[in-house]
């Protein structure tokens, strides 16, 4: 960095101005220096830069504004304003250029002169000079320069009259031109840049300060002064890419802190230095041409950015290519704007069957693109070459062949396969194929597959081989996309498709179909309508053709299976549900017997037309009526309904019948319409009730047919307007069959219920008198302590049947019969389906030993039995029974002389019982 001595003395030795009361002063015109010196670099100079601002003073404006013109003897490489500023004309290259300015007053032709030195020095990157504005100063020169911001000074001051006709100065407030200090600095800090004082200090003791951002304000700190001597200097280096300038304020006050001059405004530039790289916006740029483009063809932009003053050079980028891959058909396939990075293509040949991407290395460096002292960097570009259609669909042979059934549709029968070195999956590369001749009734078509590309010849209506039986296409293909220009299609677009129709066994095809017949209903059955015959299409093929019927709702019709003659098998009722609007339908098969077999259908539609084969009846068929005929008012309207239509129908007569006698004397019918009556009451009021009043109608067809119509009447007993208002007993007296009916069914299925809930009550109670003799394992009196339920006293108290004990053989047989067969207590059984036998309940005949030898036996051969030596649960009865002992049944009455070894014969679960008698028990 230079420190820059700026002297601004304001001090004008040629204008001397009178002290009061004394002669003023002789004035002094001309240029304010002999010589003005600029120095600057060559990168920085351009065309119309200013580099110097010469001064002329001209004190004399009595004349009316006279002034001088400023002019240069260089006019080749300098240009001189009239407010004295000083510009280049043309970039000036290194050495010294010099100019002699001239300022002529054409009244007194006097001429003043000053000279300019303007020295061009090559700029050094990193050499330490410093630019300020065009002019640069080496580091060398440096030296503190002192300002005199606010000193009043005869020259700087004209002089102005006073109101006593004296003269004063008047202080005139001045701008500091701008101090430039460069960036990245390495110099010791402080670093000194400009000492301000004030021409006061020496009759004052000021205090000198600066405010702003970079002294007090953020960032602070940066700039500092000394309030004595005035010294501004920097504390650290600057970064002009984070703060290009600041804005500082210079102030001077006295000792007390009042303020002594105006402040002035100090304005820093921090001059930039090459210290930033170009910096690409992407690291990969993506771009792309049509194949075929022309020289010139714009391609896409790349750009760089520098941190740098892009007024300067540090910041003026250029770009070139360093490397093209692949280098085909040209290593100089494409070039670039060195200023705006512009991508153009500059040789013809791109084509993207070859060469498909184009990768290119692009450098940007600062410096205008001086190699020894601008920095560089680099990215990648990636051209791809988009598709044109340059090369048109070409078909893989010239002849296809194919071959289709008769009567299909959708089908395919070929497929057409082409070949296109454009992109897959493109518009340059979709193949769309078309039928050139060969198909006049547009019986094919040819859709593309998405994914292979081939022609899908399909059959889209039906074809009949009775009347085609080959056919021979021409058919084309060509792209979605246009052709490119100057390309024209080859002859391999084209090719032939020959496609041969097999036969099949067409199904027999009825004519017409539907076939309509009108005849009259009633007819008979039997009766002969008409011959549906069916036709084979397959003329070359000697066929048989049978008939049989496949729909008939009504069962009306039967066809003949050779001949296809249709007849009758029951009347034709015009009437039935399965005729809607007159017509019923029949549906025939016709099939022959071919391999395989085919069958056609066709329907016959008969039109049956209406004869008169129905008698009308009343409708409604219930009515109500009111018991007084005043009330009843106008009676009741009727209409009758016949089934038959137009003639056959209405109008109708309506009468009452003769007999009974009572009906004509209770009842009244008149005729409104030809199909409308009214019934009323004739005869005093009729006790509440239904009656059933017979009408005889008759219809006018011909002949005409009547009938005995029976309407139900509702007499019931009505309010003022005419309503029912007893209608529960007249219901009740009219009940119909179906009520009744009704009654009975819910009647008969209570009784169902009540028996099945007998039926199984009674189940359950067998179930309970089921009693077990064995117990369960945990009631196990090996394990447990048993608890016994004491019964009382004896058997005294309860009335026990105890002869069926003595007489076993009175035992009932349907009682006994229905016992189940007796369980031991101790027994647990394993399964519902019990595996031991079960005897008979009760022997018949026989007595109780019999029982309870039976019990053994089961006993025995019971698998799921506990073991043998477990023991019995008996209930304690009491004493004083009057059964007696059952000892008299087998054994002696006494131990001596009962022998009871016999018991281990019974099996091993007696053996316990014997040891126990056996072994002298009974003494025990």
């Amino acid at each position: 960095m230079r420190p820059v001595w700026i002297c601004w003395t304001l001090m004008a030795a040629s204008l001397q101005v009178g002290v009061l009361g004394g002669p003023p002063l002789p004035c002094l015109r001309g240029f304010s220096q002999e010589e003005y010196t600029v120095k600057t670099t060559e990168g920085e100079l351009e065309q119309g830069r200013a580099v110097a601002n010469v001064s002329f003073h001209d004190c004399d404006d009595s004349s009316g504004g006279r002034k001088v013109r400023l002019n240069t003897d260089n006019e080749s490489n300098f240009h001189v304003s009239q407010e004295g500023v000083v510009y280049t004309v043309n970039r000036a290259g290194e050495g010294e250029k010099v100019a002699v300015i001239y300022a002529r007053d054409f009244r007194t032709r006097q001429i003043w002169k000053t000279r300019v030195r303007l020295l061009v020095q090559p700029y050094m990157a990193g050499s330490g000079q410093v630019k300020r504005g065009a002019a640069t100063l080496s580091q060398p020169e440096l030296k503190t320069k002192m300002l005199f911001p606010w000193r009043s000074s005869s020259r700087s001051s004209p002089a102005v009259v006073r109101g006593d006709g004296a003269l004063r100065r008047v202080k005139r407030d001045w701008v500091i031109p701008p101090i430039n200090v460069p960036e990245n600095s390495r110099g010791q800090f402080p670093e000194d840049l400009v000492r301000i004082r004030s021409d006061r200090d020496k009759s004052w003791m000021l205090r000198y300060s600066v405010t702003g951002p970079g002294a007090d304000q953020p960032p602070t700190g940066i700039f500092i002064i000394n309030p004595i001597s005035g010294q501004l200097s920097v504390t650290k280096p600057l970064d002009r890419e984070q703060i290009p300038n600041f804005h500082l304020r210079a102030h001077a006050v006295d000792l007390n802190g009042n303020q002594v001059e105006t402040p002035v405004e100090i304005h820093i530039n921090v001059i930039d230095q090459n210290d930033n790289r170009p910096e690409f916006t992407h690291t990969v740029f993506n771009g792309s041409v049509p194949e075929g483009s022309k020289p010139g063809t714009f391609v896409m932009t790349v750009t760089a950015v520098d941190k740098d003053d892009p007024k300067t050079a540090n910041g003026m980028l250029r770009y070139k290519i360093l490397t093209q891959s692949p280098q085909s058909p040209s290593s100089n396939m494409f070039t670039i704007n060195n200023k705006t990075g512009d991508i153009i293509t500059v040789a013809a040949g791109l084509d993207r069957e070859k060469v498909s991407q184009y990768t290119l290395i692009i450098q940007a460096t600062d410096m205008e693109g001086n190699p020894t002292y601008g920095l560089s960097n680099t990215a990648t570009t990636i051209i791809r070459i988009t598709d044109v259609n340059d090369n048109p669909p070409e078909f893989t042979t010239d002849a296809f062949f194919g071959e289709v059934h008769e009567n299909l549709v959708n089908v395919i029968v070929t497929n057409l396969t082409v070949t296109d070195k454009d992109q897959p999956h493109s518009l340059a590369w979709n193949a769309v194929y078309r039928i050139v001749s060969g198909d006049p009734t547009g019986r094919f078509s040819i859709p593309t597959d998405p994914t292979t590309n081939e022609g899908l010849l399909t059959v889209v209506k039906p074809i009949d081989f009775e009347l085609t039986r080959s056919f021979v296409l021409n058919v084309e293909a060509e792209n979605e996309a246009p052709l490119a220009r100057g390309i024209h299609p080859q002859r391999q677009s084209t090719a032939t498709v020959s496609i041969r129709i097999l036969d099949l066994n067409e199904s027999p095809e009825f004519s017409p179909n539907p076939k309509a017949i009108k005849l009259d209903e009633g007819m008979p059955a039997g009766s002969m309508l008409a011959t549906f015959t069916a036709q084979d299409p397959d003329r070359f093929m000697r066929q048989t053709i049978r008939y049989s019927k496949m729909f008939d709702p009504a069962n009306w019709l039967e066809i003949d299976p050779v001949n296809g003659r249709i007849s009758t098998i029951a009347i034709l009722d015009r009437e039935s549900p399965y005729v809607k609007n007159n017509l019923y339908n029949v549906t025939f098969m016709a099939a022959d017997n071919g391999v395989p077999p085919a069958s056609g259908t066709g329907t016959l539609q008969l039109y049956l037309m209406d004869i008169n084969d129905n008698a009308p009846h009343v409708f409604p068929p219930e009515v109500e009526m009111c018991e007084r005929p005043e009330a009843s008012g106008r009676g009741v309207n009727i209409t009758a309904i016949d089934p038959d239509q137009g003639s056959n129908a209405g109008p109708f007569a309506f009468e009452l019948p003769t007999r009974p006698s009572d009906v004509r004397r209770n009842w009244t019918l008149s005729r409104l319409s030809g199909e409308h009556a009214q019934l009323r009451l004739r005869a005093d009021p009729l006790a509440l009730g239904v009656y059933v009043v017979a009408i005889r109608i008759t219809d006018s067809g011909n002949p005409p047919m009547s009938n005995a119509s029976y309407l139900r009447v509702k007499v019931c007993r009505c309010d003022r307007h005419g309503d029912c208002v007893d209608m529960q007993r007249v219901m009740a007296a009219g009940l119909g069959m179906g009520a009744v009916i009704g009654i009975l069914i819910c009647i008969i299925v209570l009784l169902v219920l009540v028996l099945l809930l007998g039926v199984w009550m009674k189940r359950r109670d067998k179930e309970r008198q089921a009693k077990q003799l064995l117990i369960d394992p945990e009631d196990d009196v090996r394990d447990n302590i048993l608890k016994y339920d004491e019964e009382g006293g004896g058997e005294e108290d309860q009335d026990y049947d105890l002869s069926q004990l003595q007489q076993p053989d009175s035992l009932g047989e349907g009682e006994c019969g229905a016992k189940v067969g007796i369980r031991r207590l101790d027994e647990r059984p394993l399964h519902h389906d019990h595996r031991y036998p079960v005897r008979s309940a009760a022997p018949h005949p026989g007595d109780i030993g019999d029982f309870i030898h039976e019990g053994l036996k089961a006993a025995d051969n019971d698998p799921t039995a506990p073991p043998y030596d477990s023991l019995l649960v008996f209930d304690y009865e009491g004493g004083g029974s009057t059964a007696g002992s059952l000892s008299s049944l087998h054994s002696a009455s006494s131990c001596a002389d009962q022998d009871y070894d016999y018991l281990g014969d019974w099996g091993p679960r007696f053996r316990k019982l014997a040891d126990l008698y056996g072994g002298g028990g009974c003494d025990d």
